[in-house]
């Protein structure tokens, strides 16, 4: 990983961190709210450090934040943080046949380092697993080099908003900034018609079910998403239409 020097040492290294600056705007700016957040819905400054360090998981962490203020039962915590979390089984089918050639143990530390967009910036930058023992270098190089920098400038956003939680206002619309931030990752995101069609099945389910109690409307705007964009796809148009 990281201390491998033939990984810092790879040009593909410094590549990965200059992609990963040109959206770490975004990321601070959530990593940050999350941060005050955290603090004000009650966790306490000691418990919002240890989720934000282990768990490393914005979206998540949002939307346990509120259920674990409302004194939620922890299979509701935990089921809520599973279903937002579920893309990345997604993400690590894909990156299977990138990563194979290296040890478990970077297997496992890489997993826990990539979040959306060090997904998205990959597979963009390398769209065809490498064969060769210097093209798979020059992949793990990059994925460092570009998931080192979105954890530390999350982390660094996310303690400091700990940190001064107390001290910001919320006329300072904080949440307002995160919220651009959720979205300019949305928009990374939808990249096909299927993408943005889900997009938009998930916001109408969230909002239709907004009245349920312990935010279950995310679970039934994912679940909504999932089942009628499975449904569509057995259809002639959504062949048809599939990328």
């Amino acid at each position: 990983m990281f201390w491998d020097p033939a990984n810092y040492r790879h040009r593909a290294f410094r590549e990965g961190m200059l992609d990963t600056l040109k959206v770490s705007p975004g990321i601070w700016a959530w990593g940050l709210m999350t941060g005050v957040a955290m603090v004000q819905a009650g966790l306490g400054t000691e418990a919002s450090v240890w989720m934000t360090l282990i768990v490393y998981g914005g979206s998540a962490q949002l939307a346990a934040t509120p259920l674990w203020a409302a004194a939620a039962p922890p299979w509701v915590i935990l089921a809520t943080a599973f279903c937002v979390n579920l893309r990345f089984v997604v993400f690590s089918l894909h990156m299977r046949a990138y990563m194979m050639a290296w040890p478990r143990w970077q297997r496992l530390c890489i997993g826990y380092l990539v979040a959306d967009l060090n997904y998205v910036q990959f597979v963009q930058r390398h769209p065809q697993p490498a064969r060769d023992p210097a093209g798979q270098r020059a992949e793990m190089a990059y994925l460092c080099g570009n998931c080192f920098l979105a954890w530390l400038g999350w982390q660094v956003a996310s303690l400091l908003g700990i940190a001064l939680a107390s001290l910001v206002p919320t006329e300072w619309g904080l949440g307002f900034a995160g919220v651009l931030a959720l979205v300019g990752i949305l928009c990374s995101l939808t990249q096909t018609r299927w993408r943005a069609f889900a997009l938009v099945v998930s916001g109408v389910a969230a909002v239709a079910a907004f009245a349920l109690p312990l935010r279950l409307n995310i679970v039934v705007a994912i679940a909504a998403a999932v089942a009628v964009c499975l449904l569509l796809e057995q259809t002639p148009w959504g062949k048809k239409a599939a990328p």
